[in-house]
């Protein structure tokens, strides 16, 4: 079975094919700019070949046509017939309090899916755009939407609640909500087979340019630090994180915002980038960081603080914790974030080996010392899998 995994956004498209009788990936591939001038499509199969097109995408539909035609390209392609297309696993952003897991796509999931617009207006019109427009151009072949939410639908309510009057979440659904969802139950789901015990206590630590971190018991999710939107939580790259809203409401007044220019001030140019004045990622803080530059040194003082104070916290939700699991961009690639986290977490049982942490180059690994109670893990996400296996699922029932 061949399943394409779409991750569609306002203005590009990125898609992997994947062979599930061995989980590997077929070819992959990006369009770049729709509804832009200068669209351009880039496609790499699994022996190298690359393919790239530049052409017009005047919408989603134009792009999938496009996506179609390059993967039955008969030279830098790696299909001889969109009949080898088993199914089509759509990530989606939000399913509100709508699903509760992934489900099979029809005319009524799709009404649902733009009901919810509002609570993602950034993403989810692109998300329903694809669906649509890969019904059309792939009539018949089963669609599956995986929403980045569901996997934090477990949360109590007393976690994910606002101290805020009961009719806001009644009529408005304000909540928290979380995100990230498709890595951490990918990464939840492959630590509990690392650690032999599906039901084991764990922190998930998904660090990028956006972050977020899960508390995990029984293999479901109780609590994560993203909120009603990806802007709640770690300090990350462009994005405040945590902050007093009376703060918010102060630095509007003094830069004369509105409240519109205010959420995009705290998206787009808080986080590491405020914080060091010329930089969002890690890497690059991370080196000036070590020559001398004092805000890039704070800029990842703060990030690793913040992440931390969340580990820590959850540590007490769950009673205890079996494992600390980073993934991720910085989670997988910056040993000095993973130091810093880990420094003074003896307490708990969890003790990083400084060696194995400085010495790490990828893949899957156990950082803790042969002492430590809790093991310190890097797990690479993989979240087109996750929603391959979910869609894979699905379809044979």
């Amino acid at each position: 079975m061949k399943i394409l995994v779409i991750n569609a956004g306002s203005s590009s498209l990125k898609y992997q094919l994947i062979d599930m009788t061995d989980e590997s990936v077929v070819l992959k591939g990006i369009c770049e700019r729709i509804t832009f001038e200068g669209s351009k499509l880039t496609q790499k199969t699994f022996d190298g070949r690359q393919l790239v097109i530049e052409q017009d995408m005047p919408s989603h539909t134009e792009a999938m046509e496009l996506v179609l035609k390059a993967m039955l390209d008969k030279e830098k392609g790696a299909l001889g017939s969109i009949d080898e297309i088993s199914a089509v696993g759509h990530r989606v952003l939000h399913s509100a309090e709508d699903f509760h897991g992934s489900v099979v796509i029809d005319d009524e999931v799709i009404k649902i899916c733009e009901k919810n617009i509002d609570l993602g207006p950034l993403h989810m019109p692109g998300n329903i755009s694809c669906i649509k427009s890969c019904r059309d151009v792939m009539p018949g072949v089963p669609m599956v939407a995986v929403f980045d939410t569901t996997f934090h639908s477990t949360m109590p309510q007393k976690a994910y609640m606002y101290a805020i009057p009961y009719e806001m979440y009644e009529e408005h659904k304000v909540r928290k909500y979380g995100f990230h969802g498709t890595s951490h139950k990918f990464v939840s789901e492959e630590t509990g087979k690392l650690l032999g015990n599906p039901n084991a206590k764990m922190v998930i630590c998904h660090l990028g340019n956006g972050s977020s971190i899960s508390a995990v018991k029984d293999g479901k999710c109780q609590d994560t630090s993203m909120g009603f939107t990806p802007l709640e939580g770690l300090v990350m790259g462009t994005r405040s994180g945590d902050i007093d809203p009376a703060a918010v409401e102060f630095m509007r007044v003094k830069l004369g915002y509105k409240a519109e220019d205010m959420v995009n001030y705290l998206n787009k140019k808080c986080g590491m980038l405020g914080i060091s004045g010329f930089a969002s990622d890690c890497r690059d803080l991370v080196e000036a960081g070590t020559n001398g530059n004092e805000r890039a040194m704070l800029a990842i003082e703060m990030l690793a603080y913040r992440i931390k104070k969340y580990v820590g916290s959850y540590i007490a939700v769950l009673g205890g914790v079996d494992a600390v699991v980073f993934t991720g961009g910085i989670g997988e690639h910056q040993q000095i974030v993973r130091r810093l986290v880990m420094e003074g977490m003896e307490y708990c049982g969890a003790e990083l080996d400084l060696d194995k942490n400085l010495s790490y180059d990828g893949g899957i690994a156990d950082l803790s010392k042969e002492t430590s109670k809790v093991k310190i893990l890097v797990l690479p996400t993989n979240e087109e899998l996750s929603i391959a296996r979910e869609t894979q699922a699905l379809v044979r029932k």
